[in-house]
């Protein structure tokens, strides 16, 4: 693929179906965004790896969400790695890109020692997704256990558990570098679902042993026929090939599903954004106690916070948000 085209398919999220299977699905690559998100921070290693692999997630997911609303997954861990948040904001008009940005809170020291995979720094939890859509309309919010041995995992078993969803990703990400360029990272994947006809009831769904509902549980006959297919073509895909950049995502489709006929949408752009401002960062701070804000207090009397997703610092007077001066 010629640098052009790379470029053209960096920072996208195309839609797909595949005709004959009955499924739908998205091919993400993630390149300047995710540079952005993890060049926020000093991130070790393994965490960085387990931020990349939740954003490229979030594109995946995020994409079929309305404009304007929002989707954040979160993964709320019981092992160093305690938070990993991130966030997807649809595109605010036609032909406007959609905005991501995220961060995560973790003990430094015990993943900067970590040597095993990534994913055990989470060790248990809870995996989330919240779609806000906006004023005048309650969020929506739907959790699982944290399950598997990777966050796509997790997301497969949260569409199982949650939404009666078959589901299946293929994910890649790390870094890497081209002549004369340095190393950075990049990212790329494939989410496939099957849409069935009529999704059981949630006091009906068959569970395994560990009491959690797989993609297998919910397919059977030809529609499982189907889906097995679908997902034994897409287990033949290469890392090379998601994160690129010889390889477009349409010609990877095409190599991948040419018999189940595939149809393509309209890509949808992605790009670094933070929601973050002075009127937001001083509705967070309301929720903190004095002592709390004394913490943040500077010795000129100055009260300041970081936002975490986008490294913004701000400062206030103590007034600005209803503080008195002590006597």
């Amino acid at each position: 693929m010629s640098l052009a085209g790379q470029i053209a398919w960096d920072d996208t999220i195309l839609p797909f179906q595949l005709d004959r299977a009955d499924v739908r699905g998205r091919v993400a690559r993630l390149d300047s965004v995710l540079e952005t998100i993890l060049g926020q921070h000093a991130y070790p290693a393994p965490v960085a790896a387990l931020i990349a692999e939740a954003v490229l997630l979030t594109a995946l997911i995020g994409q079929t969400i309305k404009r304007r609303w929002r989707l954040s997954l979160q993964i709320r861990g019981r092992g160093p790695v305690r938070l990993i948040a991130t966030d997807y904001f649809g595109p605010t008009a036609e032909g406007e890109p959609a905005r991501m940005r995220a961060y995560a809170g973790f003990d430094a020291e015990a993943a900067a020692a970590h040597v095993g995979a990534p994913f055990d720094l989470v060790d248990g939890g809870v995996f989330a997704i919240l779609i806000d859509q906006g004023p005048g309309a309650a969020p929506y919010q739907g959790m699982t256990p944290v399950a598997g041995a990777s966050l796509a995992e997790c997301a497969e078993t949260y569409f199982a558990q949650s939404e009666q969803l078959p589901t299946r990703f293929a994910l890649a990400m790390g870094e890497a570098s081209s002549p004369g360029r340095p190393a950075r990272w990049r990212s790329g994947g494939v989410m496939l679902q099957h849409m069935p006809k009529a999704p059981p009831r949630p006091d009906s769904l068959p569970a395994g042993a560990d009491g959690l509902t797989t993609a297998a549980d919910l397919v059977d006959g030809e529609d499982a026929d189907d889906w097995n297919r679908a997902v034994t073509l897409l287990s033949t895909v290469e890392a090379t090939e998601l994160i690129g950049p010889h390889v477009g995502p349409d010609q990877l489709l095409l190599r991948l599903f040419h018999e189940e006929g595939p149809r393509v949408y309209t890509p949808q752009p992605v790009r670094f954004g933070c929601t973050c401002g002075p009127e937001k960062v001083v509705r967070s701070l309301s929720i903190y106690s004095p002592e709390e804000i004394a913490s943040m207090t500077t010795e000129d009397g100055r009260v300041t916070a970081d936002c975490q997703f986008c490294g913004a610092h701000y400062e206030f007077d103590p007034a600005e948000l209803g503080l008195r001066p002590e006597a």
